[in-house]
């Protein structure tokens, strides 16, 4: 099961990044990246991990990211074979604020 999930997760992220980059025309969006995406056991709900490199541009990607949700869902559940695309809910990453923390503190060393 769990590689399933595992699968589903990989398609959904691979799919995401492509709408968003191709498809998703907002000039407030900066450059997203999408280092994970986590699919419940029922496949219902998919949690979107999203970074952004510029953090002036969090709140209002976050913004643009929750506006678009519906037509983000509907662009996948065009690119996916599966019976249900899973609701969409997207998170902020900040995986890569604990690596600067880790990188700050060894550096003090």
């Amino acid at each position: 099961m769990a590689n399933k999930q595992e699968r589903i997760a990989t398609i959904i992220r691979k799919n995401i990044a492509e709408i968003i980059q191709i498809e998703l025309k907002n000039p407030h969006l900066g450059f997203v990246s999408i280092p994970e995406v986590r699919v419940s056991k029922d496949f219902s709900y998919a949690k979107v991990y999203v970074s952004f490199i510029n953090e002036k541009e969090i709140k209002e990607g976050m913004e643009v990211l929750e506006h678009s949700k519906g037509f983000i869902r509907s662009s996948l559940a065009k690119k996916m074979d599966t019976r249900r695309c899973p609701e969409l809910v997207f998170v902020l990453d900040e995986g890569y604020k604990k690596e600067e923390r880790i990188s700050e503190l060894l550096n003090k060393k």
